[in-house]
């Protein structure tokens, strides 16, 4: 009897050596594995294969030579990259970005998603929701488009009614480089903010109700309720976002700070996503727009290991 059980089972595998239940398993679920055929096309054939062109950061790449006939030149474009005289000015002004991204941007959805989930009346929630994720919809220049409308000096209703509130010299919000931060951070909080917040009220919806009905029981508040069971119950969601974040914060939106961008903000203005178009579309660098981008990848890459680290230093789940 001793022998019998100290024996381990047999475990059936079949011809092929696998397990019969992983195949049944497949067939079982084979609708969802084909609606992940056309995402893994999307990657493969957009982001993978694109990468095979990344060689050229360490060539002197010329079109006509192709990838095999340009000269190999080893780092020396991440050379003249960090010691140029733009690295300087195009980091500041990056960080500083993703640095108010960090501050304003990140938290927003997550206070709206607090706030809605707050509200009782479904048809008053459902009404601001809808709001709210519409500007999600609009492009970027339809975005910028409202912004000259509203607040450029000449035709500006918002800048007209400041100006008669405040007083003083007019101001043109769009051309002034020391309101072109303010501009963007306003734009991605109104365009982006009731998007995000779908993420937050997905995992507000999965709270245990029990945990609230204990905390009543124990004489908590609603400031209590939230503080000791709402933000616990999704800080593996916020923590997760924050890791995601991470990984895009030297990743501006071109679009967006291209359409904002003229000749008197130019120097708060740049930031890599733009000098990569001038220097690899307008001059034709295109080995050294590469390098820039290479740059980027490699940065977003080594921050999302190091959140994903912290985070698990300070005792959360990771993303991976």
């Amino acid at each position: 009897m001793a022998t019998d059980l100290a024996t381990p089972p047999v475990k059936t595998v079949t011809s092929h050596g696998r397990k019969p239940g992983k195949a049944r398993n497949l067939w079982r679920f084979r609708w969802l594995y084909l609606m992940l055929v056309p995402g893994l096309v999307y990657f493969i054939v957009f982001k993978y294969v694109p990468m095979r062109g990344l060689q050229i950061a360490f060539q002197d790449f010329v079109p006509f030579l192709g990838y095999n006939g340009s000269e190999w030149v080893g780092f020396k474009h991440f050379v003249d990259l960090f010691t140029g005289p733009d690295f300087g000015l195009l980091m500041y002004n990056t960080l500083v970005l993703a640095l108010l991204n960090i501050i304003f941007v990140f938290p927003a959805p997550i206070i709206v998603a607090l706030m809605l989930n707050e509200l009782r009346i479904n048809i008053l929630k459902r009404s601001v929701q809808s709001l709210i994720y519409i500007p999600h919809f609009l492009s970027w220049t339809i975005v910028a488009s409202l912004t000259y409308i509203l607040f450029s000096v000449d035709y500006g209703v918002l800048a007209g009614w400041i100006h008669d509130i405040v007083g003083g010299p007019k101001v043109d919000y769009v051309a002034q480089p020391e309101w072109f931060r303010p501009v963007i951070v306003l734009q991605t909080l109104w365009k982006t903010t009731g998007w995000s917040t779908i993420i937050y009220l997905a995992a507000l919806a999965g709270v245990n109700h029990d945990l609230y009905e204990a905390a009543r029981m124990d004489g908590a508040g609603r400031w209590r309720q939230l503080w000791h069971v709402t933000l616990p119950a999704i800080r593996p969601t916020i923590v997760v976002m924050a890791i995601l974040m991470s990984g895009n914060l030297l990743d501006m939106s071109f679009e967006q700070i291209w359409l904002m961008t003229n000749s008197l903000n130019r120097a708060t203005a740049d930031v890599f996503d733009t000098f990569v178009y001038y220097v690899g579309i307008n001059q034709g660098a295109f080995s050294y727009a590469t390098a820039v981008g290479l740059f980027k990848g490699v940065a977003g890459v080594l921050l999302i290991f190091g959140s994903n680290w912290l985070a698990k230093r300070l005792g959360q789940r990771g993303l991976f």
